[in-house]
This record gives C-alpha cells, sequence and structure tokens, in this order.
C-alpha cells in the first residue's frame, strides 16, 4: 500500500470563537495529505493536468472522533487504494501530534474527466496505467 505522513499546524482562521476547529477543515487536512501524497508519489494534480485531465472528487467521508483547536500540530496518514476502476481513492487518518490521538478518519474518491469537455473518462487513462505499473499495483 502507497501512503505519505504529512505535517499540519491548526492555523488561527480554522477555529472558531472558541478555538475548536471547524468541521469543513478536516477535509481540507486530507486535500493536505492528499497534495503532499501526489508530489511525493509522482500523481500530483498537475500530473493530470499536463494530460488533459482534472480529478474532481466526487466522494468524500469523514468520521470525527475529537475536536482540534488552533496551535495543533497533525499527522495527516493519507494512503492510496488501488483499485481497477479510473478513480482515485484515498483512505485518511489524522492523528493530533502531541498525544498521537486519532481524531479523524475518512477516504476521498475523484474521478478523471477531460479538462475541456468535462467528460467522465470510463477507462483508465494511459498515463494513470503507467503510474500504477511504476508502483507495482498492476
Amino acid at each position: 500500500m502507497l501512503s505519505h505522513q504529512t505535517e499540519v499546524i491548526v492555523r488561527f482562521n480554522e477555529a472558531d470563537p472558541l478555538g475548536i476547529v471547524w468541521h469543513g477543515h478536516y477535509l481540507r487536512y486530507f486535500e493536505d495529505g492528499r497534495e503532499a501524497f501526489g508530489k511525493l508519489h509522482g500523481i500530483s494534480y498537475l500530473d493530470c493536468y499536463t494530460h488533459g485531465l482534472a480529478v474532481p472528487v466526487v466522494s468524500v467521508h469523514c468520521d470525527y472522533s475529537r475536536p482540534l483547536r488552533y496551535g495543533d500540530t497533525v499527522l495527516v496518514h493519507t494512503s492510496y487504494i488501488n483499485t481497477a476502476a479510473a478513480k482515485l481513492i484515498f483512505d485518511y487518518k489524522i492523528f493530533e501530534t502531541k498525544t498521537n490521538t486519532l481524531v479523524a478518519k475518512g477516504t476521498s474518491v475523484q474521478v478523471f474527466v477531460d479538462l475541456k469537455s468535462f467528460e467522465l473518462q470510463l477507462t483508465i487513462p494511459s498515463f494513470f496505467e503507467a503510474w500504477k505499473k511504476k508502483q507495482n499495483l498492476i
């Protein structure tokens, strides 16, 4: 399984007046993890873009266990879930670093679409198939 961990510091603008992180920002932390994963493993948004494709999120799920607060540091563990379909599936676990406590976990699904027409790509794009072969996923 391909994975990556990235550290994120909870920013002031992500917290409410009580200092608690708004639930929607956890999806941003997923995004931070996904981008870092893509850069490390050679499957970034720009890699898709250069092949005339975008990869919009079509599904996201998050289970919250504990609140984060302004100033906390988190570790976002992002894992690629291999599938035969023409899509990207990621699993996430967010840990508060001081206590190594799991604060949230979730998944996201992205599909490949043509940049100009936004037509869904039903078959695996050739560059993605080559990437999967390079990573020993097929």
